[in-house]
Formats: structure tokens, sequence, C-alpha cells
């Protein structure tokens, strides 16, 4: 079993985990390929003029300042992408980010007030958005470049009504207000 199976529960059921959007790792893709053609360029540029030791010198430094670009400029962003996770459960929203320093939001569903999604023109070609999550004792937390989002609103959207239809027929307000006195649909 591996991650994220292993953060959950023995009994919650894993709906749903995704990585942010590829289009947070479009610079990085293009940093790579110029970057790339770039240093390819001036190797066939190098070998052509020089020979020896100077092509040696100028064939290290090329390759050096190449690995330094994709160090920099493209590693992170991958490693960023890769270490972040949006978690939907059968109890609980979970979103985890961080390499050396990690970080986590748990959001039980019986706290989600509402669920909303928003995305441009642009966002909606590439089938991304931000999803909004507005919990009952805090300010809406926003979840950028999540692949999807309306199809992820909507999973949300029926599992918290589906957990509020559960605490309704036990009786009680699944936000912690007691006794459920109206329809909340």
């Amino acid at each position: 079993m591996g991650y994220p199976e292993d953060a959950l529960a023995g009994d919650e059921e894993l709906l749903l985990h995704r990585h942010p959007h590829w289009k947070m790792l479009f610079w990085p893709a293009v940093t790579f390929i110029l970057a790339t053609a770039i240093a390819g360029f001036l190797l066939g540029l190098a070998q052509a003029k020089l020979d020896g030791t100077a092509l040696n010198v100028v064939l290290i430094v090329i390759g050096v300042a190449w690995l330094a670009i994709v160090l920099w400029r493209c590693l992170p962003p991958l490693i960023r992408w890769r270490s972040t996770h949006f978690i939907v459960t059968d109890r609980r929203v979970l979103i985890r980010h961080g390499v050396l320093t990690h970080t986590g939001i748990d959001i039980p569903m019986g706290r989600i007030s509402n669920v909303q999604f928003r995305h441009g023109l642009f966002d909606r070609m590439l089938g991304t958005g931000t999803l909004i999550i507005g919990s009952s004792s805090e300010d809406p937390l926003e979840f950028d470049d999540i692949p999807r989002v309306e199809r992820v609103h909507a999973l949300l959207y029926h599992q918290v009504f589906d957990a509020m239809d559960l605490h309704r027929g036990r009786g009680d307000d699944p936000r912690g207000g007691g006794e459920v006195t109206g329809d909340y649909r």
C-alpha cells in the first residue's frame, strides 16, 4: 500500500487522488526544451570550430550550464507538482504538499458548508480551475489548478450532501448545531 492509502483510517474509502494540473509544468518544460536546444546547438558549433583541450573545456562548460539551468528552473516545479496531493475520501478532504517540510489540511465532510469552483476561459480550455471549500468555522479555502474541477466539485457536493443525509437520519445536525430543524436541500 502506498501514498495516500497509508494516510487513511482503516475503514476510510479513497474517492479521489489528484496532483495539480499539468499547466504548472508548462514553463519548466519550455525552459528544458529551450535549454536543451541551445546546448545542442552550442555543442555542434563547438565541435565544428574547436578541437583538443579547448573543445573539452567548452563541452564541460556547456554541460554544466545546461545542468544548472535544468536543476534551477525545471526540477523544483516538478518536485512541487509531484509532492502536492489533493485527496477526497468518504469522510474528509486532505491536501498535502512539501518535501522537506510537509504541510497538510484535513477538512471533515461534516464541516464543509459549501463547495464552489471558478475557472476562466483559459482554465476551461485546459480542464482545470480553482476549487473553493467553505468550512462552517473558517474563511473559504481556495485550491488552484485542480484538474477537472467541475467533476471534483460535483463529487464533493454529493459527499457533503450524503454526509448531511446520514446525520439527518440520526436526528443531529452535521455542523454541530444540535437537532435538525429544516431541510438543507
